[in-house]
């Protein structure tokens, strides 16, 4: 009887990620505006992350890479959609702002996985990391955009 309860119980702990997982995906599969989509991925990559983190602990890193590369996906057609809308990100965060801060706490939690890995293991996730680095520095450019730099009348043309 108590083993039983103790089966139940640890099946419930974890069918509740799971469906969690799910019911996130199922949101953001199916929604269509491109800024409600983003604002879906802190959520979403923090449920994803912690599968990976059980997957790397429990020896399953093709299951982690997967999930990461699954992830990865989902952020890329954010930024494309986001891009796609033509937003002055700037001035209308909405959206870019919850997917860089997604995307930078990914980025934070899979060089603390990383450190776990062999070197062997290592070299896929870091393929997935660059990506998810690069599109962190392009919502990065996209929120604080760089002012146009001014010539100075007085300063002298470089040859």
């Amino acid at each position: 009887m108590c083993a039983s309860v103790i089966t139940a119980l640890v099946f419930a702990a974890t069918a509740v990620p799971q469906g969690r997982i799910g019911d996130l995906r199922s949101r953001f599969d199916m929604e269509t505006n491109p800024i409600r989509k983003a604002r879906l991925m802190p959520d979403l990559g923090d449920a994803e992350f912690r599968e990976i983190a059980r997957d790397v602990e429990a020896q399953r890193i093709a299951d982690a890479l997967a999930m990461l590369q699954r992830y990865r996906d989902q952020a890329r057609v954010c930024t494309k959609g986001l891009d796609g809308f033509r937003i002055d990100a700037e001035n209308h965060p909405n959206g870019f702002k919850q997917l860089q801060i997604s995307l930078a706490e990914s980025i934070r939690r899979l060089d603390a996985l990383l450190v776990s890995m062999t070197g062997d293991e290592q070299a896929p996730f870091r393929d997935v990391r660059k990506d998810l680095s690069d599109m962190n520095n392009h919502l990065i450019e996209e929120l604080f955009p760089r002012p146009p730099e001014k010539k100075s009348k007085s300063a002298a043309p470089v040859p």
